[in-house]
């Protein structure tokens, strides 16, 4: 009997990434900005909202590409709603591409017209069935009334009568997770739910289904960023130490909380470098530089020496599962080499996903330490670069040299 593990398949486990934010997939996201959010899915607000989170058993980077390219075998698995429009169509609709920002997935119909959508009268989105689609659906609905335990891959299988193989690889194609991560997901979703409704640590703990409090705290820094007390805080009075120092590309800040490196940024003034890092960080505290931080700075400074990136260095970073598998392939991606994200996406075993691959590379706040400076256009050209094009081209020549 194989039991679910949540710590042994995905692949974002065995990364020396750790998300100072929650990496799920499945997490609630308020945030106005116009970067992708990690849930979009408002499914009981009377109208479209973008901070009415719910939750919706599918990867937003694979439901946005199948989206991009009018994917037909992701009709039945979830539809999107365009909130300019407030109307909700299947994935393959020939209409013309919404904006990223203005997008909200569902797993059903039923859940974009509660949140207010209409239904596209072009593509019909309520006509489409799909078998694969519905096994998926009755699996996930299986997990949620588990909630209390940890059924095996055979027992969920058996339930939704296919093999277990089958199962996990039809699972993971169209919610981008294994059943086991999707079930200890939802958990730490009614983990964050009851610690924001008010309840306490402990009751929260088990009526979101962990079996103890030692399992949770132990995934809790993973997935909620701190610990399940911090978070019922809204994270305000997390420390952040940080410093300024001058290098060959400008002025480089590296900050860093007590669990390792969070952000490393370019720049030529120091105010603006500072301005940013309160931006992502508002309700921390921000100090200077400590004894700890030194170390791992001299650390970041070597990269731009042509080491590579140390094992020991320790990083807090945030990101979805889908950012971390970009994330850590762009850290094997050896010195002088450049890979396109064609060939990042095909590495993933996902060859149409290379705007999703782009989307992540985009994300990185960790300059020199995950360099997405390596990663260029199939034509040839840099494409873009956080931190300027220039100090892109110089760091390649660099490299090469």
């Amino acid at each position: 009997m194989s039991r679910l593990s949540a710590t042994s398949r995905p692949a974002h486990e065995d990364s020396p990434i750790r998300p100072l934010q929650p990496p799920s997939i499945l997490t609630m996201s308020k945030s106005n900005s116009s970067e992708p959010r990690l849930t979009i899915s408002p499914s009981t607000s009377a109208s479209p909202s973008p901070s009415s989170p719910s939750l919706s058993p599918i990867d937003p980077e694979t439901a946005w590409t199948a989206v991009l390219d009018r994917d037909r075998r992701f009709d039945g698995a979830f539809v999107y709603a365009v909130r300019s429009t407030g109307i909700y169509c299947r994935p393959s609709c020939p209409s013309r591409r919404p904006i990223r920002k203005n997008v909200d997935f569902f797993a059903a119909p039923g859940g974009a017209e509660s949140a207010g959508f209409r239904a596209c009268r072009r593509c019909e989105p309520r006509s489409v069935s799909s078998p694969v689609a519905d096994m998926v659906r009755r699996a996930a609905e299986f997990l949620d009334g588990r909630s209390d335990d940890s059924p095996t891959l055979e027992e969920v299988a058996a339930y939704v009568k296919v093999s277990p193989a089958h199962l996990q690889r039809t699972f993971r194609r169209l919610t981008g997770l294994s059943p086991a991560a999707y079930a200890e997901a939802r958990r730490m979703e009614r983990l964050r739910a009851e610690l924001e409704a008010g309840s306490s640590v402990t009751d929260a703990v088990y009526a979101a289904g962990f079996g103890s409090g030692s399992r949770v705290y132990e995934k809790s820094n993973a997935v909620l960023g701190m610990t399940p007390g911090v978070y019922k805080k809204g994270g305000a009075g997390m420390e952040i130490h940080h410093t300024i120092v001058p290098c060959s590309l400008g002025r480089m800040l590296i900050a860093a909380t007590e669990r390792g490196i969070c952000a490393v940024s370019l720049g030529d003034d120091e105010q603006s470098l500072r301005e940013e890092l309160c931006r992502r960080f508002p309700n921390a505290e921000l100090r200077g530089g400590s004894e700890e931080l030194t170390t791992w700075v001299d650390g970041v400074l070597e990269l731009l020496k042509g080491s590579e990136p140390s094992p020991e260095l320790p990083l807090d970073l945030q990101g979805t599962a889908f950012q971390w598998q970009v994330w850590n392939i762009l850290r094997r991606i050896p010195k002088g080499a450049t890979r396109t994200y064609k060939d990042i996406a095909e590495e993933m075993g996902r060859p149409k996903a290379a705007r999703a691959v782009a989307r992540a590379v985009a994300s990185n706040k960790l300059a020199l330490v995950i360099p997405c400076h390596r990663v260029i256009r199939s034509n040839g050209e840099l494409s873009g670069y956080r931190w300027g094009v220039e100090r892109k081209r110089r760091l390649l020549e660099e490299e090469k040299a």
